[in-house]
């Protein structure tokens, strides 16, 4: 009796959660707010982000395509942000707007900056004619702005939000490629990297224990300030005409519609828009520089 009382009191100890777990956790996350306060500010503007973006169909008042105000309606206390120049009300499309800014960010970050990682190691790694050639191309690429070779690829496709991921994708490789490469070499040559290869551990071990970690924080870094490019460019794109669809309340093209509807007329409708691109790029940033600092043990105590 007494061995099955222990057993069954071992085993509950067991389904507890480890004791401290939430209390190391909040530490770390309080200590990152008092040595990091901006990049506690930016990863503030992110959750917040992605609040609006996940809960927009139910924080806007209205639907984002429906015109239940006068044209050029002014900000008041039924419309809070005033409606554009056909009667939408601007904080729903504003709302929904932050749905399509993450979808292009996070999609952009996860395909391209992650592609674009691993295949800078690889390269770097093998070295010889193999990273000789694919420096030349990405040299190659280098001397075209990215938004310039995105504008090159809408400008032949259907414009849509997947390929104004696949766009933006293409504009980061050339770059994300040339900054992994910087610092997979110079690791390459430290001494405990010589030291496996000393005692035969296989390439794909060096790349995985001892390379890839120590470029993590290159690539927390590269991964949000190219988020908060992804903004930008998929913006610049919707102004110019050649970004997401015309139905879509995508940031950018409440810019380019305010302006080709003369925003003197209205000029809450750029202010609002231009303002959220704004705070959600210095956001990303923000976030990104105390990211590094946190991960990267050469920084670290600064």
């Amino acid at each position: 009796m007494i061995d099955q009382t222990t057993e069954q009191a071992t085993i509950a100890r067991e389904e507890l959660p480890a004791p401290g777990m939430t209390s190391r956790a909040w530490t770390g996350l309080t200590r990152f707010c008092r040595t990091k306060p901006l990049g506690a500010i930016g990863g503030l503007i992110v959750v917040m982000l992605v609040l609006v973006a996940a809960l927009a169909p139910v924080l806007s008042p209205y639907d984002p395509r429906s015109t239940p105000a006068l044209p050029w309606e002014a900000p008041n206390s039924t419309f809070i942000l005033g409606a554009d120049y056909v009667g939408r009300d601007v904080l729903s499309r504003l709302l929904y707007g932050a749905r399509i800014s993450l979808y292009v960010g996070m999609g952009s970050v996860l395909v391209g900056i992650t592609a674009s990682f691993i295949i800078g190691v690889a390269l770097t790694y093998i070295g010889g004619i193999v990273d000789t050639v694919s420096q030349r191309i990405v040299d190659a690429l280098m001397s075209l702005p990215g938004l310039l070779i995105a504008l090159a690829i809408m400008a032949v496709v259907t414009p849509s939000l997947n390929t104004v991921i696949l766009a933006i994708v293409i504009g980061m490789i050339a770059p994300v490629i040339r900054t992994v490469r910087s610092q997979v070499l110079s690791l390459r040559e430290l001494d405990y990297v010589t030291a496996a290869l000393a005692i035969g551990a296989p390439p794909w071990r060096i790349i995985l224990r001892h390379i890839v970690p120590n470029c993590f924080a290159t690539y927390l870094v590269l991964a949000t300030y190219y988020l908060g490019f992804a903004i930008i460019i998929e913006s610049s794109l919707s102004f110019l005409g050649v970004g997401t669809p015309p139905d879509q309340p995508s940031w950018g093209g409440m810019l380019v519609r305010a302006a080709s509807a003369h925003v003197k007329s209205g000029p809450w409708l750029a202010i609002f828009p231009g303002l959220a691109i704004f705070i959600v790029v210095m956001g990303f940033n923000l976030l990104g520089d105390a990211l590094r600092d946190v991960f990267d043990p050469r920084l670290r105590g600064r």
